[in-house]
């Protein structure tokens, strides 16, 4: 089973640009016990789009997750509300 339950939040606001984005991330057990990446993204104050992503052991997952959001912080993310701890280390 995928022990801790991992839930990430992560948003991007930029006035002057009109940028209003927000991601939710958790990373969750499947039925088999594998592992779920369940991605939902919108912008603030519409309807949104989810994506799921199976994978078999949590460890993948758990890579994968951490290259996303990565990606996210690079890009001016910040998070929100999380049960996890990162730098933001922006260029």
């Amino acid at each position: 089973m995928v022990e801790p339950k991992i839930h990430i939040v992560v948003q991007r606001r930029d006035r002057a640009r009109n940028v209003a984005r927000f991601y939710v991330l958790p990373l969750e057990p499947s039925l088999d016990e594998d592992a779920v990446v369940v991605r939902a993204w919108r912008r603030i104050g519409s309807l949104g789009r989810q994506r799921l992503d199976l994978y078999g052991p949590a460890d993948e997952a758990g890579e994968t997750l951490e290259a996303w959001l990565a990606r996210k912080v690079r890009r001016g993310y910040a998070p929100v509300d999380s049960n996890v701890k990162f730098q933001a280390g922006r260029p």
